[in-house]
């Protein structure tokens, strides 16, 4: 019962914070000066009355807040509205969202097995070269932006030595996708090794440990079983997170790449100044975060017995 209290009251927080930055997000977009149906027309104003009639279609002659409280009744609804063009956001996303899964899903598998190994070997061999080498490399590589390391790697990797397709995703997956979804995991390497190093050294010098050792186990169980298992919580919790946060990364990646996603349909809207399209993907971006936030939680309490008493 206190479980389910406590995932209620999380809820109620969490849905709290997704109208909170909803709103604001509406604003900043809708409340820009401006007119984006004018704008539609490009070097040609559009007619006075034809300028009025989509105004009117698009409701951007009521109030903002109406505008926006009508937006969020849609969203319950499963509406995201239609862009300047008459086209369903919510379709356009739906074309587009399998590119972007799989190369932000690419790059959390990536994560999750190097940085791990890395951050289990770094505490294993802490003090050494070996220790040394795997801090530095993460610290230089977590350093370099984004859309710099995405332009080297895509002009040394792919243009130059031809390891990997230069851009598009006419080769498929994995094929197309490894050498983004590269650019896209540095930066998480760098965070889930330190994680799992600092996390695992103070894992080697608790008590159940030396209990163990003094049992008997060997260290390969000891490390490969008892302390991996305490040691992944700081690093599910990242990952989990993480995994909502490469989504949104997605947009210079794709845009460098040229990979027809999500991150780049709201790359072409800002440009465009397609308002409803530009909070439409933002917005689902924010319900991604907000779900593995409340996945981060149930992990946590599986993973934790502590969290269970």
């Amino acid at each position: 019962m206190r479980l389910i209290a406590g995932f209620g009251a999380r809820f109620a927080g969490l849905l709290f914070v997704f109208l909170g930055v909803t709103l604001a997000i509406y604003l900043l977009v809708f409340a820009l000066p401006g007119d984006p149906i004018r704008a539609l027309g490009g070097d040609r104003p559009l007619p006075p009355n034809v300028v009025e009639a989509l105004r009117e279609k698009y409701n951007l002659n009521a109030p903002l807040w109406n505008q926006y409280l009508d937006y969020i009744l849609g969203l319950f609804r499963g509406d995201f509205g239609l862009d300047f063009r008459g086209r369903s956001v919510s379709d356009q996303m739906a074309a587009r969202w399998p590119v972007t899964i799989a190369l932000a899903l690419t790059a959390w598998a990536i994560e999750l097995m190097v940085g791990i190994f890395l951050g289990v070997l770094a505490a294993v061999k802490a003090g050494t070269a070996i220790d040394k080498a795997v801090l530095w490399s993460t610290i230089i590589f977590g350093a370099v932006p984004v859309f710099v390391l995405a332009a080297t790697a895509q002009l040394v990797l792919g243009a130059r030595l031809e390891i990997f397709p230069v851009a598009g995703t006419e080769a498929g997956w994995p094929t197309a996708y490894l050498l983004p979804a590269l650019v896209l995991a540095v930066f998480g390497l760098a965070a889930i090794s330190r994680l799992m190093r600092d996390s695992v050294i103070d894992n080697l010098r608790a008590d159940y440990v030396r209990t163990a050792r003094v049992k008997g186990l060997s260290r390969r169980r000891i490390v490969g079983v008892h302390v991996m298992r305490n040691s992944m919580v700081p690093a599910v919790t990242y990952l989990a997170t993480d995994l909502g946060a490469l989504l949104g990364s997605t947009i210079v990646v794709e845009g460098v790449f040229n990979l027809p996603g999500v991150g780049n349909l709201l790359f072409s809207a800002i440009r465009t100044h397609e308002g409803t399209t530009i909070v439409g993907v933002s917005v689902a971006l924010i319900m991604i975060f907000l779900i593995t936030s409340l996945v981060v939680d149930a992990l946590h309490y599986l993973l934790d017995p502590r969290i269970r008493r």
